[in-house]
């Protein structure tokens, strides 16, 4: 059995501030105040105007490893491009990897019932552990038992590792942010989503710096 941590990979950013101006100024017929250098103010003052729609034409591709729990949040911005990974097709018989949730004090690795032993002071960190060693065990055996991944994987719980590519646009991203760094989001969607929040900050500073994530 393999825990890990979440994490995520930026893939690809297509944040090309030029075209947004230039299809921000066809709504005002304003191209000829176009330079070289307007792009981010232009996009920083429609931005401030509530003009969001504009930033629609680029948008940024992300992989996000994380649990299933999360994953069926995450597929209900409607407005965004997925690929994930599929429990139909995908045999773990050789171990199931599951995430740590953020409240469970467990180091991160591979572990067999040895190495289990010891590793835990909290009996409630412990429960956790043994509950997901429990469901690997049972997936393996109706596995081995002839089930194909499609059917066994009914025993597997919401902490299930799962990796998922996601494309949105620029103003989607914005909405998903906003939401998903609330204080009342899921701390498990917090713990991928701030972080990420503050790579898109780096890459693309003038349409995400305005953010600001608001403590639990």
């Amino acid at each position: 059995m393999i825990l890990i941590r979440p994490r995520f990979e930026i893939l690809n950013i297509s944040a090309d501030l030029t075209m947004i101006e230039q299809a921000g100024r066809t709504c005002y017929k304003s191209e000829a105040k176009i330079t070289g250098v307007s792009a981010t103010e232009f996009v920083r003052s429609i931005l401030k105007r509530g003009h969001e729609s504009v930033i629609e034409h680029s948008s940024v591709t992300v992989r996000i490893v994380c649990d299933r729990g999360v994953t069926h949040e995450i597929v209900r911005h409607r407005l965004a491009s997925y690929s994930q990974e599929s429990t139909r097709y995908c045999n773990y018989k050789g171990g199931v990897t599951f995430v740590i949730p953020p409240w469970v004090n467990i180091t991160a690795g591979e572990y067999n019932d040895d190495m289990a032993a010891g590793t835990m002071d909290s009996y409630m960190d412990r429960f956790w552990f043994d509950s997901m060693h429990h469901a690997e065990s049972m997936y393996i055996g109706l596995i081995n038992g002839g089930w194909t991944p499609q059917q066994a994987r009914s025993v597997l719980p919401n902490s299930l590792k799962t990796e998922i590519i996601m494309t949105a646009n620029l103003r989607e991203w914005r909405h998903f942010f906003n939401l998903r760094t609330s204080p009342a989001a899921h701390p498990q969607m917090r713990e991928i989503a701030i972080p990420m929040l503050s790579r898109f900050k780096r890459c693309v500073p003038v349409v995400f710096a305005d953010i600001h994530v608001k403590k639990a």
